[in-house]
């Protein structure tokens, strides 16, 4: 508001060097500090002053100008592109190339703020030639260059295919790969994320994660102290489960579900959530992988989650890793059945409280429906019949109607628990399929007994 910012702009050309770097310093504040100081940085014309003498400057005004260049792209896509058409990028790698490591260290931020925000900045980025330094910057001796240097390769990766495979082709993913047991937890964490982005895109991108040979390595972060590194570990697990069920099968022969299910259940919140959806993934291919699955113990963790978790996110995807368990064969069902899951798959259904996305993935659409369609095990089943609503009951009488016409004892208990009293008291539509499934049931008895 005292016009502050007009009066540092000459100082910028000043003689000396120390308030040169000193007023960068204290631009580079003011932007971080928030969007609309930032955004009259830009409005003043600093940016082309800032670097129109960046090469010929020492190292601590490059790292001081990198900071500001930093600061003013973190805000917004707008601003990010601000830098970009002042021709900031081509200076920035001008500092990539420098000797000094904090000078290296400020241009990768930098180059990582701008690049996070969306394909078209990260291409811009890439255009500039900082791949390739930036995977010579993951090779540098010091950790905080090759923190930041991976977790810019890993905002580059993230927007597309193409992005990612420009990360490849400079040859990034064997030294990130080399990385993944290196004790500093922080560069864990970014390795990790840089390698997850790569590996979402496509099947081609996956394999190539894999042929890095980073299976078994990866599986001792789901055990680190770590959060956000079994948080990262569990994420790049799943981004390579999700594509093929070659890959998924690679990661069972690796004991990687084994490892994700006590990842799972060694931890609370939002670190569960990657590796909830590793198992609905792996499940999800095949009926051995879903099997996998299961006798991994896969499932009494997953149950856990939806009892224990408060957020409904979490909820919706255990649910939905129930469901592609339980959704093969009848054996399949058994095994969920037996863990008792379905009177709580259907309580999350019933409850007002869930919300609609938690209500979808736990309702007849999803999980439910996948497994009752397939549960033939009568004992889970009946407890359902006293509390369902109308839209599940079809699938619950449904299985009872496969199941009661072949099975004396099944008939016998049916009767005395009280299954058969319930199904008289269905109101369904004549001509329905309910009503054609009670109407199965009733033909098993006597018609006394019906009656």
């Amino acid at each position: 508001n005292s016009g502050v910012v007009c009066l540092l702009r000459p100082l910028l050309l000043d003689v000396v060097p120390s308030i040169r770097q000193t007023t960068a310093l204290a631009l580079g504040r003011l932007a971080d500090y928030d969007v609309e100081l930032a955004e009259a940085i830009v409005k003043a014309g600093i940016l082309p002053q800032l670097i129109c003498s960046l090469p010929e400057e020492n190292r601590y005004y490059k790292k001081t100008a990198a900071f500001v260049l930093r600061a003013i792209a973190k805000h917004s896509p707008q601003l990010a592109q601000a830098i970009v058409q002042c021709g900031a990028l081509e200076m920035l790698v001008i500092c990539l190339e420098d000797f000094d490591p904090g000078v290296k260290e400020g241009a990768s931020w930098a180059f990582g703020y701008i690049a996070r925000h969306s394909p078209e900045l990260s291409q811009a980025v890439v255009d500039a030639g900082a791949v390739p330094l930036l995977v010579l910057c993951i090779q540098e001796p010091e950790i905080a260059v090759k923190r930041i240097a991976a977790s810019t390769l890993s905002d580059i990766s993230k927007h597309s295919p193409e992005l990612a495979q420009t990360v490849v082709d400079a040859g990034a993913i064997a030294y990130l790969a080399q990385m993944i047991l290196n004790p500093d937890a922080k560069l864990k964490r970014q390795v990790l994320s840089a390698l997850s982005q790569i590996a979402k895109h496509s099947v081609d991108l996956a394999e190539l994660v894999v042929e890095a040979e980073i299976f078994p390595v990866v599986l001792t972060c789901l055990k680190d102290s770590d959060e956000y590194v079994k948080k990262n570990g569990a994420t790049l697990i799943r981004e390579i489960a999700k594509h093929t069920p070659e890959l998924s099968q690679l990661i069972v022969n690796s004991g990687g579900v084994a490892a994700v299910v006590d990842c799972i259940g060694s931890c609370r919140g939002s670190v569960r959530l990657p590796g909830i959806m590793t198992l609905g993934y792996v499940a999800a291919h095949s009926e051995d992988l879903s099997m996998a699955v299961i006798v991994s113990k896969g499932i009494p963790p997953l149950c856990a989650c939806l009892i224990e978790e408060h957020e409904d996110h979490i909820k919706a995807a255990a649910a939905w890793a129930l469901g592609q368990i339980g959704r093969h064969t009848a054996e399949h069902a058994r095994h969920v059945a037996v863990a008792n899951v379905l009177p709580t798959l259907l309580d999350i259904f019933v409850d007002t409280q869930s919300s609609e996305d938690l209500k979808m993935k736990a309702s007849r659409f999803k999980a439910l429906k996948n497994i009752l369609q397939k549960c033939t095990y009568l004992p889970a089943l009946e407890p359902l019949l006293h509390e369902a609503p109308p839209t599940i009951m079809k699938h619950i009488i449904g299985q009872f109607s496969k199941v009661l016409p072949h099975d004396s004892k099944a008939r016998r208990l049916f009767v005395t628990t009280g299954g058969l009293k319930k199904v008289q008291e269905i109101q369904a539509e004549p001509g329905s399929l309910l009503q054609e499934y009670i109407n199965t049931i009733n033909n098993c008895y006597p018609e006394e007994i019906v009656r």
